[in-house]
């Protein structure tokens, strides 16, 4: 019976999550070169296991981020969306606008075809509204898509961690019984 005992290979999700496989037969895995003892492989598996670790902290950030701005990019293409609406009416629109958390201001908006984005990193640009409607809805499913990625990615590798941890557990136990054994052999 052929079993699979290589332990990294490279997986084939686009975050370039390392892949990691059951340790069938662990006499067999720990006779490789590469594993000359348990304490050495145990060490490599626990540090593949802190960067898992750090790249589900690190994904688990993108997430929130992601969850915090696809509610932001819906506000502002439902203003958009009024604004379009609006852009025929010789009226000025009353509104408030928040100026800071829980701080708004209010304002009158003259009718108008341009609107300005916030697109980041200090940067807003100025579209007419048909154009920022793109641009927002182009934003929106980016996130959405990149969301729908990250979760992804982050079962990907909580399953890679688990497996990690049963080969850790299955590695240390059978070292604690290679142990006893020779205790025993010397007794």
């Amino acid at each position: 019976m052929a079993t699979e005992t290589t332990e990294l290979t490279v997986s084939p999700n686009l975050a370039g999550v390392p892949r990691v496989d059951f340790v069938e037969d662990v006499d067999d895995f720990m006779k490789k070169p590469e594993n000359d003892t348990a304490e050495t492989v145990l060490k490599r598996q626990e540090e593949l296991h802190n960067k898992f670790k750090f790249m589900e902290y690190n994904l688990n950030l993108k997430k929130t981020r992601l969850k915090n701005q696809i509610p932001d990019i819906k506000s502002s293409l439902d203003i958009v969306k009024h604004l379009m609406i609006k852009k025929d009416n010789t009226e000025p629109m009353n509104t408030s606008f928040l100026l800071s958390d829980n701080v708004y201001a209010k304002a009158v908006i003259p009718p108008t075809d341009k609107v300005c984005l916030w697109l980041g990193a200090n940067v807003m640009l100025e579209y007419e509204i048909s154009e920022a409607d793109d641009v927002l809805m182009k934003n929106l499913d980016a996130a959405k898509k990149s969301l729908v990625q990250v979760e992804d990615d982050l079962l990907y590798i909580r399953d890679q961690m688990t497996t990690l941890e049963v080969n850790m557990a299955r590695v240390y136990n059978w070292d604690v019984k290679r142990r006893q054994a020779e205790k025993s052999n010397k007794s």
